[in-house]
């Protein structure tokens, strides 16, 4: 067994193309499952049936306007680490919301910040596109959300330590 894992671009994220279908279609076509992730699609197959289903879907995603294809081949399937991190975004923000009581959309402007610090703290940033995924669930710009954790690296991390530093004295 091995797994395959593939991007094709241009990509918009919740809106694949035609050259992403098509590549996906012709993997399928292949009798092969695989499965479309947030950032790529993975498919798991016989070593033979994933070269097959490479020839084929780069032909078919490059026919069908793709500018470049990213493909990454390994041996056995993914860990349980990697399959952790499908759909990780996700969870972050369903747990703030449960936390904060309200979807991300629905809260005001200090419950937004609230959120923004409570993903930031569990590594939401830390994964690709999470800024603007966060941004579409908030529906505000991505802009508002770095303004947001921009606040947050300026703050003291001591809340008793003084924001800047005294006056010196007799001076």
């Amino acid at each position: 067994m091995a797994e395959l894992e593939f991007l094709v671009e241009p990509f918009v994220e919740g809106r694949p193309g035609r050259h992403v279908t098509a590549a996906v279609d012709a993997v399928r076509a292949r009798d092969l499952d695989p499965t479309m992730g947030a950032f790529s699609t993975h498919v798991a197959g016989s070593v033979d049936q994933l070269a097959a289903a490479v020839a084929d879907l780069i032909t078919e995603a490059m026919d069908n306007g793709a500018t470049r294809l990213q493909l990454q081949v390994s041996a056995g399937t993914r860990s349980d680490a990697r399959e952790d991190l499908t759909g990780a975004l996700a969870r972050l923000i369903d747990s703030v919301e449960t936390e904060l009581g309200a979807a991300l959309d629905e809260l005001d402007r200090q419950g937004k910040q609230a959120a923004i610090r409570l993903l930031d703290e569990r590594g939401a940033f830390l994964l690709r596109r999470a800024v603007e995924d966060v941004a579409d669930n908030m529906g505000v710009s991505r802009i508002t959300i770095y303004n947001y954790l921009n606040a947050i690296e300026a703050e003291p991390t001591d809340p008793a330590e003084p924001s800047e530093p005294p006056e010196p004295l007799g001076g």
